[in-house]
């Protein structure tokens, strides 16, 4: 999104980021990093930075900051867009169990050792902690530190895409038996996916939590790019 409005010199363009990440990936346009303060902190930059247009691209399970942005936009007036990746799903070779969060995922395990590659977020790891048994390789983007008090435990910090030849040799390196993840939806992380099916390895996917709200949803940078330029024309004609 970024990237196809970087050069259209009529707009200002601001990308917002959580500022969890450590090192995050450029952007070719001015970043603010770190929250807001809530709906009320979100609802005071748009009145106070004047934004026009405000589209809700976050990920599939940042639920907190989605239903921030729904509410700020109703407070202030400012139309909202929400671009949601299509989630994935399972076609034929797919071995996948679903659950509700990372607890779910690490019962569904079982009680036998197994070895268990987790992408998930470095933040979201502690329930690994109660199935000490298991050997988890674990990737992420940011280091984890401190290392978790897991007796088996492999860390690799990387940032995607992913191919699927690239985790399907890593699986098989580390003989891997399960996958834990989420279902973000997108290619940049469908590797591992097609990884999974193609060695016939079990995959334990984060059930999607339903979006927080209502507002108008697309699917694609070029929907969400056609709803930016009529919301813009509108304001104009309405001499905003």
């Amino acid at each position: 999104m970024a990237k196809r409005l970087a050069n259209r010199t009529e707009l200002e363009v601001v990308v917002s980021l959580a500022g969890r990440t450590k090192s995050p990936a450029p952007q070719p346009t001015p970043v603010r990093s770190g929250g807001f303060g809530g709906a009320a902190g979100l609802t005071k930059y748009l009145l106070t930075e004047r934004i026009d247009a405000l589209i809700d691209a976050t990920h599939p399970y940042a639920n907190v900051i989605s239903a921030n942005a729904s509410a700020a936009a109703r407070q202030s007036g400012v139309p909202l867009l929400a671009l949601r990746r299509p989630a994935w799903g399972a076609i034929g070779g797919d071995l996948w169990k679903e659950g509700a969060d990372v607890a779910a995922a690490v019962g569904i395990l079982g009680d036998r050792p197994r070895r268990v590659f987790v992408t998930l977020g470095r933040n979201e790891l502690s329930s690994l902690i109660d199935a000490p048994q298991h050997f988890y390789l674990i990737r992420s983007i940011d280091p984890v530190d401190p290392p978790l008090p897991l007796p088996y435990a492999t860390y690799l910090t990387a940032r995607g895409p992913f191919t699927e030849a690239d985790d399907r040799a890593l699986m098989v390196l580390h003989g891997i038996d399960a996958v834990i993840a989420k279902n973000s939806g997108g290619t940049a992380s469908y590797g591992k996916i097609a990884a999974a099916r193609a060695l016939g390895i079990e995959v334990i996917m984060l059930r999607r939590p339903p979006p927080p709200f209502d507002a108008p949803a697309v699917e694609t940078v070029e929907a969400a790019i056609a709803w930016l330029d009529h919301a813009l024309t509108s304001a104009v004609a309405r001499g905003v």
